[in-house]
């Protein structure tokens, strides 16, 4: 593996921007196999070399990857000069490893949305080729029925034309149902609804192929996702 400087390790890990962690370095807080670091641009094999701070182990993890109860309100975006975004949520360190959203939620959306720093990840659960179903919750204006059902099963035409792959419509109550797309067009679901007569009232996702909300969360919460996370998003239902 290419060696690494020492101060982009740190800073990798979310632990301060270059400037503090050199100080860091400086101060003689870190430890470089057993060694008291000398300077800020040592190079090392991170999968190899035991990198230490104030006397605890640094992991080595070149990407990461959260989950988050996206709240309404909050746009889905790295950052807006006008409006709170998801990563506004999240704390400073967590904004120095350069996490962005996978995919988008609608500002009035509410629920799973995935942050990482790895794009192929992010590439991968978006790409409709990847068939990564994502379950959403809606209310909508209206009572869907089973003609309904079938025509997402057939594939909505949507307003303009556009005709989105086969969905599946699940009936939960008089105006509550469960969607399911393996694709994300901009405003997918209210414009498929929409095109049935049934426009969303409200719209929470609530899983990522086999990787469900964590309900302990709570609305602008977050938590790092574990393996066995990853391998579910890649899984079904």
């Amino acid at each position: 593996m290419p060696l690494v400087r020492l101060d982009k390790f740190i800073c990798d890990q979310g632990l301060g921007g270059r400037k503090e962690v050199r100080q860091i370095i400086k101060a003689g807080r870190v430890r470089l196999n057993g060694v008291t670091a000398s300077a800020p641009d040592m190079k090392f094999d991170p999968e190899s070399a035991l990198v230490e701070l104030d006397g605890s182990v640094l992991g080595y993890a070149k990407f990461r990857y959260y989950m988050m109860d996206k709240p309404t309100g909050v746009l889905t975006a790295t950052r807006d000069g006008r409006q709170k975004t998801v990563l506004d949520l999240v704390t400073p360190e967590m904004r120095r490893m350069g996490l962005f959203p996978v995919g988008r939620l609608d500002k009035d959306t509410s629920g799973l949305l995935l942050l990482t720093n790895d794009g192929n990840f992010a590439h991968r659960v978006i790409s409709p080729k990847s068939e990564v179903e994502k379950l959403y919750y809606a209310k909508v204006d209206g009572s869907p029925d089973a003609d309904d059902c079938l025509a997402f099963e057939r594939g909505i035409v949507l307003a303009d034309g556009t005709r989105c792959l086969p969905a599946k419509l699940e009936l939960l109550g008089a105006s509550d149902c469960i969607v399911r797309v393996m694709e994300g067009k901009y405003h997918q679901v209210k414009r498929m609804l929409a095109a049935r007569g049934k426009p969303v009232l409200e719209l929470r996702r609530l899983a990522v192929g086999g990787l469900e909300l964590d309900p302990a969360l709570g609305p602008g919460g977050f938590r790092e996702l574990t393996n066995e996370d990853l391998c579910r998003v890649f899984m079904g239902r």
